[in-house]
Order: C-alpha cells, then sequence, then structure tokens
C-alpha cells in the first residue's frame, strides 16, 4: 500500500493515476475527498496533515508515504507514519529549500525532518510549475490577455506529470533512490511572454501579455500566499540564480527520457484556457 498525500493536487492526482495503472494498491488523502474524486480499487481517505493524530487510518497497512509540505508538525507525521510500519517516505519539496533556505523555511523544515526520520528516504525539489500558468486561465478565457512581472527571464518550469512520474518511479523501487535529493525542472527555460505566446499558440488565437510591476505583483500574489513565500517567489521570478535558471538532469536521470517542455503542456491543457 502507497499513500499519496494531496491526492486531488496537480502532482497527488497524477500519481494515483499511475500507481492505479501500475496495478500498485493506493490510499490517496487529502481534507477533502471522496471516492468519487479517485480511480475504482483506490481507497479515498479525509485527513489534514496539521492533524497527525488523525491519519493513524490512512497509514494502516501502508509500506510508503508520498509526503507534501503541509502542516507544522512534520515529525508528527512521520512519527504516525512509523508507528503504522510505513518503511519510505518521498517528499514533495521545492527547489527553494536549496537555493533559498531562508525565504523557503518551511520546505527545509520538512526536508530535516525527513532525512533524521529513520525512514529510507528521497527528497523531490521541484522548481516551478508549468501549472502556475492556471493562473492566466480566466483572463485568457474571458479576454485574451494575461499578465506577469519580469516578462523576459526565464525558468524551466517544470510539467506536474514528469514530477508525478518521478515520484511513482521512486516509489516502485524503493532502493534505488535511498537518500537522494533530485532537483525536478523541464528541459528548457521559457519567459512569462513565450509562456502566454506558447497558450497563444495552442489556442490559435492571439493572447494580449502585459508586464506588471513588481509592485503591482506582489499585490496581487499577497491576496493568497504568506508575505515571505511572496518575497522568495519574486526574488527567484525577478532574479533567479544560475542555480534557478539550470537545467536539471535529474527527471531524464531518473525516467530515461527528457522532460517535456512547455510547448506540450500548453497543447495538451488548451480546454483550460480556451
Amino acid at each position: 500500500m502507497i499513500v499519496v498525500t494531496g491526492a486531488t493536487g496537480n502532482v497527488g492526482r497524477a500519481l494515483v493515476r499511475m500507481l492505479t495503472e501500475a496495478q500498485l494498491p493506493v490510499t490517496a488523502v487529502a481534507r477533502h475527498i471522496t471516492d468519487a474524486d479517485v480511480p475504482p480499487g483506490v481507497r479515498a481517505v479525509a485527513a489534514d496533515l496539521a492533524e497527525p493524530t488523525g491519519l493513524r487510518d490512512a497509514f494502516d497497512g501502508a509500506r510508503a508515504l508520498f509526503l507534501l509540505v503541509a502542516g507544522e508538525d512534520p515529525d508528527g507525521v512521520l512519527a504516525a507514519a512509523r508507528a503504522a510500519g510505513v518503511s519510505q517516505v518521498v517528499l514533495l519539496s521545492s527547489q527553494g529549500a536549496g537555493t533559498r533556505p531562508q525565504a523557503y523555511r518551511h520546505p527545509a523544515l520538512f526536508e530535516a525532518a525527513v532525512r533524521t526520520s529513520g525512514l529510507d528516504w528521497t527528497v523531490l525539489r521541484s522548481g516551478g510549475m508549468t501549472t502556475n500558468t492556471f493562473a492566466w486561465a480566466e483572463s485568457i478565457r474571458t479576454r485574451r490577455a494575461a499578465e506577469a512581472p519580469f516578462a523576459d527571464v526565464g525558468l524551466p518550469f517544470v510539467d506536474p506529470e514528469d514530477v508525478a512520474a518521478v515520484a511513482a518511479a521512486v516509489l516502485r523501487d524503493q532502493h534505488a533512490h535511498l537518500g537522494a535529493t533530485y532537483t525536478l525542472t523541464g528541459p528548457a527555460a521559457t519567459t512569462p511572454r513565450e509562456r502566454a505566446a506558447a497558450i497563444a499558440a495552442a489556442l490559435g488565437e492571439p493572447v494580449h501579455f502585459t508586464e506588471q510591476t513588481r509592485a503591482q505583483a506582489y499585490e496581487q500574489m499577497a491576496r493568497f500566499m504568506p508575505l515571505p513565500v511572496v518575497e522568495g517567489t519574486l526574488a527567484i521570478l525577478g532574479g533567479p540564480t544560475e542555480d534557478e535558471q539550470q537545467v536539471s538532469p535529474d527527471v531524464e536521470r531518473v525516467l530515461g527520457r527528457a522532460p517535456a517542455g512547455f510547448d506540450s503542456w500548453a497543447e495538451r491543457n488548451a480546454p483550460a484556457f480556451r
């Protein structure tokens, strides 16, 4: 049995599907989840990582755990996993935990807890995800318009399907990736302006792109993100380090194929913007 937390999210939903297709037993965990949210045969459990004592039922009989950075008590979550007999944990962290640990203290805290948990562990540090572009979905649908700061600064956004595929590979082979920390990126850096153009090409219609000021972006992001995360995110978007701009070989190292590019993600997800 493999427990997937965040099972209704972009990575978690894909991971549940991939493990099920591989005929592995899965427990899908999210704060709000029902049997209708998961493939047939998958056990759905509503639970919150912020309340580790409520995870016992979700972890019962499990061998492995796919863990999100959520809640404030990673040690409590991992203690509950150990008590249930879990032997492997795969943590979905952020690239910022390595490049900007002061700004990304929460992921760094989870990484430290995983590494000292006594479980077999693997850390997946994801770069920015292509699905962040869904923030444009409403404006592109209604006005064929998109806006973002730092229009010509490129980052190698990663497709969540590739993140899920790496997680599935690691979960299937517990020992091959023991103690590894993988950085997951796409195959090439793209700028916000280029991403808007790729969505326009997928739609077959022009999309007008407007560059925001940093202050405008800060005000918008602060409505739904903690302020330290806003600062860290804007720092990466506007002044990425060399490591943050670099394409990592880790997706190909694990999967034996190159990661998907933004163009293919845009084509696959064009209906969301149409």
